[in-house]
């Protein structure tokens, strides 16, 4: 069989040959002139329904993953950095210069507030505080003595006005005494948690030596900062998620409990505070955490990032029209890891490829992947 290149030029020869000026007259050449139509026919019948065919023949069917547009809440969120800070937290040191005479407490220990931690020599305050109590006793029954007296017109009033000071005084230096003694038993200032001990029985400390530290871990603080164009957009009492690499896919949640009042000139930062509860403990101050807060949440159409494919200024997606895919223009809003919300071009429901797409172009023949993958 002739093949269409060749029935091509046969023909060009054939009505070049009919043209050129020969001794044939008109009735010889009418044979080849309705030969020629009929060989340029044969050509065009035979010929292009093969092509078609071919086409289709040989077209590929590409297999693809698809998923619909849905309208689904969409979280307007933006992220932080913050550390961690405990509710309370406070370095215990010894407001005076004596010897340790015992110590109550080990590393890491949970204590009450006003349970005694250490114990310093007091000897000489206690000796001092009976030795007051006990000239207090006498001062007092000697003031009574004289209002009794003055009653009676016995005492004169400057003698009752210098045993009632003398026995102020008495009382003042005993209150003296008595908060000097007290400085030497030293107490939890609140519940929570110890850390190292720094001082050992018979160790001598000074005033402002450190003995341990104290933090109260049931709930932990977080400090972060968010530009100045969110701020109206945060609010006391609005619910954060938290996360530390310490432990992965664990979110700690918590509420913002306070907003600086001030913007920083240099940074247009503005700081802000969050309570995250800590009854399992894992939290520890100085943690680095990373805060995600949701602005605005509302229902919006979108889809999976992958579906979306750039093109210069503008996106574009595949649409599954029953195994037939067509290139369909979108506008896309807001985005967040994995979706993109779709502001125009489709509707909820519709199907659009979102594996796949590299290989298709418009009218591409699709065969969708079940979830199986087969």
């Amino acid at each position: 069989m002739f093949s269409i290149c060749q029935l091509m030029y046969i023909c060009q020869q054939i009505i070049i040959w009919l043209f050129i000026p020969m001794e044939q007259t008109k009735s010889s050449r009418l044979p080849l002139l309705f030969l020629s139509a009929l060989l340029i026919g044969l050509v065009t019948y035979v010929q292009w329904p093969e092509t078609e065919s071919e086409k289709k023949r040989y077209q590929r069917i590409v297999t693809v993953k698809t998923a619909q547009v849905i309208d689904a809440e969409f979280s307007d969120e933006f992220e932080a950095l913050g550390t961690s800070l405990a509710n309370e937290s406070v370095i215990i040191t010894s407001q005076r210069s004596d010897i340790v005479e015992q110590v109550l407490f080990n590393d890491g220990d949970i204590v009450k507030k006003g349970q005694i931690l250490v114990e310093l020599r007091k000897e000489a305050e206690q000796a001092n505080v009976r030795e007051l109590q006990a000239n207090l006793k006498e001062s007092s029954a000697q003031l009574t003595r004289y209002n009794e007296l003055r009653k009676q017109d016995v005492a004169s009033i400057a003698q009752l006005e210098e045993q009632q000071a003398k026995t102020e005084s008495i009382q003042a230096r005993l209150k003296n005494v008595q908060a000097e003694l007290a400085k030497l038993t030293i107490k939890a200032p609140f519940d929570g948690q110890l850390g190292f001990r720094n001082v050992s029985v018979g160790s001598s400390v000074k005033n402002g030596d450190v003995i341990t530290s104290l933090d109260d871990l049931s709930t932990i603080k977080v400090d972060f900062f968010i530009p100045e164009q969110y701020l109206p957009t945060i609010k006391v009492k609005q619910v954060i998620n938290s996360r530390n690499v310490a432990y992965p896919g664990v979110t700690f949640k918590g509420i913002i409990s306070s907003i600086s009042p001030r913007i920083d000139a240099k940074t247009r930062m503005v700081k802000v505070r969050a309570l995250l509860p800590n009854d399992e403990g894992k939290l520890r101050p100085g943690m680095l955490m990373a805060i995600t807060i949701k602005r605005k949440v509302e229902h919006v159409l979108q889809l999976p990032e992958t579906a979306v494919i750039p093109f210069e200024d503008s996106h574009f997606v595949f649409l599954n029209n029953d195994g037939v895919v067509a290139r369909t223009p979108i506008v896309i809003g807001r985005r967040k890891p994995g979706v993109v919300e779709i502001i125009s071009g489709l509707n909820a429901g519709d199907e659009v490829v979102t594996e796949g797409a590299l290989k298709l172009r418009d009218g591409s023949s699709i065969k969708v992947k079940s979830e199986e993958g087969k």
